[in-house]
Parts: C-alpha cells; structure tokens; sequence
C-alpha cells in the first residue's frame, strides 16, 4: 500500500463498461491490488438517489440492472456481493452523529454504478459491501458533509468508494453517437479544470464548481454523477493529496477520471 487514504472516486462509465473495461478498468484493478485488504466497501452511487443519506442492511446484495437497451449479455452478469448488516449498523450510527435523518434499506442491492467498478476492481466479490445513497437534491456540499461524517469509519478498516463520472450529459452522449462520435470540447476542459482543483486543493470552487466553471453546467446537467467524488473527498480528509490514477474519455461524452487520496 503506499500511503493511500481509504477513499477513492472510481469512474463507473455506461453500463457497457462492465463488457469493455478498456483502459480505465485495467488501471482500476491495478489499482485495487495497491490497498490493503478492507474489511468492508462502503460504496456511494448515483443511482441510489433518496430523499435522505439511506443505508442499505441486506445480508445479500441482488445485481440490479438499472438500465434498458443494452446487450443481452450484460444482464446475464452476476456480481455475488455479501452485505454486512453488523457494519451498515455502524455506518448508520456514524451518519447520525452529523444528519438528524438516516434510513435503512433492508433489501436495496447494487446498482450498476456500484457493482460495475465493484466487480472489476474485486471480481471474486470476497469483501462485504454496504451501499449508501446520495442526496442529489441537497448538493454537493451535503455529499461532502457525508463524506466527512463517514471519514472516522476509514480508520477502522473500512474503505469508502465513490463511483460516478467527471462529465455526465446523456443528452449529448446520443447528440454525439448521431453525428458521429466526435467529443465535446468542453468535455476535456472540464475534466482538466477538475483535475486543477483537486491537485490544487480548491474545496470552494468545487463546491461551487457550476459558478466557477463555465462547462460545469453543461457537464452536469444534473448533479449526480459527481456527488460521489465530493463523499470520496470528504472521507479523505480535510489534510488529503488528491491524485488522478486515470484520466480518459469513454462513449464520447464521458470522463472516466479516477482519483485516491493520501
């Protein structure tokens, strides 16, 4: 291991990514095999959206394919994750020590923006996982405040896991494959800006990210997909090192940046 924080953000792609991992999923587990064994995942998706930070307490976690349209095959893939009800407990009593409300899922499994990067990065399922939701109505410095509240949790053997992507606009995902497949120049420069913040530890901006960056609004039509870097951040650690392990873009409109911590 060297000298990661236990929090990361991991791209998740389109729902194919779990087909054709390319580049990004090569350096995703390459990356896994870096961290000492965890004793749970907690993983942040965007597609686990509620009203309030929820936790899921199943014993099991069933594969959900959130998504339509897609090869056949890919809803023939299983990812055969344990839950940890003993740990999504702790993970609850963490939470309430910073939000007046927390729920539990007694049945929520894995959605593909947790089990794709899930299962590339630890494809024997060997590790419990605890799935917690994000808040996209509450924004970004709301899923930097559950980062934060989980962060104690990282030095109890626990690693947090933020999966979504840096650009995130479906709209001109379809604009894109229509005319071609040629990418958005605001698609790279967003990412770079990111990649500026980050390195340069601007907090504020990124919270504010859609003020100070004039693609932001545009790479994230809505604010989902990018909650998760800002819960990953938080459980960093107010003193962490952001460092990009992958920087790429995939289905033309998609920045697959990755980010540790140390």
């Amino acid at each position: 291991m060297e000298n990661f924080r236990n929090a990361l953000f991991v791209p998740h792609g389109a729902p194919t990514f779990a087909l054709d991992s390319g580049a990004a999923g090569k350096a995703m587990s390459e990356l896994a095999s870096l961290y000492t064994t965890p004793r749970a995942i907690i993983v942040v998706s965007p597609h686990w959206d509620t009203t309030v930070p929820t936790v899921s307490t199943a014993s099991q976690l069933e594969t959900i394919y959130d998504f339509y349209g897609f090869p056949e095959e890919l809803y023939r893939i299983k990812y055969p994750a344990t839950g940890y009800p003993e740990g999504a407990q702790e993970v609850v009593k963490t939470l309430q020590k910073r939000f007046s409300q927390v729920a539990t899922d007694a049945t929520r499994g894995l959605d593909h923006g947790a089990w794709t990067p899930l299962r590339q990065m630890f494809p024997d399922a060997h590790i419990p996982i605890i799935a917690v939701s994000i808040q996209s109505h509450a924004g970004t410095a709301h899923a930097l405040a559950m980062g934060e509240a989980l962060e104690e949790l990282t030095h109890q053997g626990y690693l947090v896991i933020g999966s979504g992507n840096i650009t995130h606009n479906l709209g001109d995902y379809r604009m894109a494959a229509m005319q071609g497949g040629q990418t958005p120049d605001y698609v790279q420069t967003f990412a770079d800006w990111v990649e500026v913040q980050m390195l340069g530890k601007h907090l504020q901006h990124l919270i504010d990210y859609r003020q100070h960056s004039k693609e932001g609004v545009r790479s994230h039509p809505a604010e989902d997909h990018l909650l998760p870097l800002f819960v990953a951040m938080g459980a960093a650690g107010k003193d962490a090192t952001a460092q990009a392990f992958y920087r790429g873009i995939s289905s033309y409109v998609i920045a697959m940046d990755g980010y540790t911590f140390s």
